[in-house]
């Protein structure tokens, strides 16, 4: 084992700056749970792609053992025995319901930064000032909680809320006050108990930004929590985990080192690709698909206010079948990148038409655009055909009625009327909140003034 020189730790100034990481409590299931509050105190699962494995678990599921990657068909009888409630991926759902979510965290800090589906980080800074202020005596964990209740009063969705000096500290106590019944969900680490023992309950490998290989050689090196980790030497640091290593040991120490980014960089590249629902073999199909994957794609570029110079268009059977196997793509080049819905369906339709070899069975195609740069920065062409200022017109348009009416009320028939190819969602809920013909149905029984009229 090697000897690593430790290090005195840093001391804690609690006046430094505060940051609060909220994530949602089992996001998915959670999502179920509010529109179908009779699943509330149920065992809940959701399926990935074609309900295929389990990816997302209530606790009473976790109860149950049921662990994350398991095959639902493996499941089968253990969800009919404890009667365990399955919902297939309701993207749409889940993407709204964020949405919801951030935007009332967003009532509660000017500087946010959205992590991830179901996590979000806030600076609480300016808002400790205005409670030194006011002179009330309030509290992080008091303005937290008030936080708490309203995302579940606003939304029904719960959240976890850490606060501590830096993110990467965040993070850990955002962990604490989901597994600590006694927490009730919110924890400041700034406040909380011996910092030096919390520590050393996290292992090393569950600190955010290690990953499985460098918490292999850090336990290798005798480093197996996060305390340890904490209190290793700058030099040895550096060398072994990098520049990036060494600034996340700086904020398990309290000291700031990763900056709330308060908007989100632009993708580099966006990629839309699923698996079918059953295999396919019809050259119209596979057509249709990519028109449909390119479309959701072009959209994700509008949206950032990008262009693509290149399309990359791949097709591949499934190589867990004993059966001819084929994999294969095509890179195209744009004469102008571009955004344009049609003139994207055009070359991917072709590509995969060159691409396309009878007799197989193909499991997925997929896109990917790549070469992103800012739409006002486009160099033109003097044989450029189409109309760019109208496409760019036309596409602000079925933009704005898909975003208000629902996704994919307006599409290009080129991706199928009613694909049997789509994925397999089988146990999917409503789109409660982004179709309008799946809101949800609130009868009421007549009152008792009209009761009484009735009867005179």
């Amino acid at each position: 084992m090697l000897s690593i020189p430790p290090i005195e730790p840093v001391p804690q100034d609690r006046s430094a700056p505060a940051v609060a990481l909220a994530d949602c409590n089992n996001f998915y299931t959670s999502c179920e749970r509010v529109f179908q509050p009779r699943f509330e105190h149920r065992p809940v699962v959701v399926l990935s792609n074609n309900d295929g494995c389990v990816i997302a678990r209530s606790n009473e599921a976790k109860v149950l053992g049921i662990e994350m990657g398991t095959p639902y068909f493996k499941l089968r009888e253990l969800i009919r025995r404890a009667g365990v409630a399955v919902f297939s991926s309701n993207y749409e759902l889940y993407g709204d319901m964020s949405q919801r979510v951030m935007s009332t965290l967003a009532q509660f800090s000017t500087d946010l930064e959205v992590y991830s589906i179901d996590e979000a980080f806030l600076n609480l800074t300016a808002i400790e000032k205005s409670l030194r202020r006011g002179g009330s005596g309030k509290t992080f964990e008091a303005y937290a909680r008030r936080l708490r209740a309203t995302v579940r009063h606003w939304t029904g969705i719960p959240v976890s809320i850490g606060i501590a000096e830096t993110k990467t500290l965040a993070k850990i106590a955002n962990r604490l006050a989901k597994k600590t019944p006694d927490m009730a969900g919110v924890m400041d680490l700034r406040l909380g108990p011996d910092r030096d023992a919390i520590l050393e309950r996290i292992p090393v490998g569950d600190v955010w930004g290690i990953g499985s290989r460098h918490a292999i050689k850090l336990e290798r090196c005798g480093i197996r929590n996060a305390r340890q980790l904490r209190d290793a030497d700058d030099r040895w640091v550096q060398k072994e985990l990098t520049i990036v290593g060494l600034r996340l040991v700086h904020e398990l120490r309290g000291i700031p080192c990763l900056a709330l980014e308060l908007v989100p960089p632009a993708k580099k590249g966006i990629t839309a690709s699923r698996s079918f629902s059953r295999p396919v073999v019809l050259l119209e199909e596979l057509q249709e698909s990519v028109a449909e994957y390119v479309s959701r794609a072009a959209v994700k570029l509008r949206r950032q206010g990008s262009v693509a110079k290149l399309l990359t268009v791949f097709v591949m059977t499934n190589p867990f079948k004993k059966e001819p196997q084929y994999y294969n793509s095509k890179n195209v080049v744009f004469p102008v990148p571009t955004a344009n819905t049609p003139e994207l369906i055009h070359y991917a339709r072709t590509a995969v038409k060159q691409l396309f070899r009878p007799g197989y069975r193909y499991k997925k195609t997929g896109v990917m655009l790549t070469g992103l740069i800012p739409n006002n920065a486009v160099q033109g062409s003097f044989f450029d055909i189409p109309h760019r200022d109208r496409d760019a017109r036309l596409m602000t348009v079925l933009d704005r009625v898909n975003a208000r009416m629902g996704q994919a009320t307006l599409y290009y028939a080129a991706a199928g009327i009613e694909p049997t190819w789509r994925m397999r969602r089988e146990h999917c809920s409503p789109q409660f909140t982004t179709d309008w013909k799946q809101l949800a149905v609130v009868s009421a029984g007549r009152s008792l003034a009209t009761r009484e009229i009735k009867q005179r």
